[in-house]
């Protein structure tokens, strides 16, 4: 009997290389709204959020919010196919999941488009049965809500699931959601950053999941 009936995994820094596309695009546009950037550690605490999230406390209203996301989204989206991609071995690892007939969610706080594209470019859109982005809920990881939500979709339990992510987020959100939590340390944070967050089990290469099964 498997131990569990269904994986989820977080996208940016888990199944998809794109950390670097998405400091450049914040670079970018802090530089382009107040001349410079601060370090590149300032904009990683909040990764993993949604965007509008992330650029609020740089803006001084809503408007410029939403003029800098703009800025972001041009520019991410001008480099994205040239930046992205799978991490070594993420499609055959989600492949003998899917064979063993396991339940496959994505749950990000990336918009669907960026979801869609980053899937897609990476050859990895045929394997996920779910797909929640930051359009499907209004309550966004380190909130549960998402990780519940995919859940209902694929009607699996909880306590049958874990929840794959890179980030310190993707780690309360699925503990929040009663999932186990594996952390994927190929992504930008540290065993350290995110040893607080007591993740159930610890992954080194994306092979590794498969063995969790």
């Amino acid at each position: 009997m498997a131990r569990f009936d269904a994986f989820l995994f977080d996208l940016d820094g888990t199944l998809i290389d794109s950390i670097d596309l998405i400091f450049a695009s914040y670079r970018h546009t802090l530089s382009q709204h107040h001349g410079s950037a601060p370090p590149d550690e300032v904009w990683l605490a909040g990764l993993g959020t949604p965007l509008r999230q992330q650029l609020r406390p740089f803006a001084r209203n809503q408007d410029e919010v939403e003029a800098m996301v703009a800025t972001y989204r041009d520019f991410n989206f001008a480099h994205h196919d040239a930046m992205v991609r799978p991490f070594p071995g993420t499609r055959a690892a989600v492949e003998q999941l899917k064979a063993r007939g396991l339940g496959l969610a994505v749950v990000t706080s990336k918009a669907r488009n960026g979801l869609q594209r980053g899937l897609n470019v990476c050859g990895l859109d045929d394997l996920f049965e779910v797909v929640v982005a930051a359009d499907d809920v209004t309550l966004h990881k380190p909130d549960p809500a998402p990780v519940l939500h995919a859940l209902d979709f694929l009607g699996v339990e909880a306590g049958r699931s874990v929840f794959v992510g890179d980030s310190p987020h993707d780690m309360e959100a699925g503990r929040r959601a009663g999932t186990r939590t594996a952390a994927a340390l190929w992504g930008p944070f540290s065993r350290e950053q995110l040893a607080d967050h007591s993740p159930d089990f610890w992954l080194t290469r994306t092979a590794e999941v498969v063995d969790l099964a």
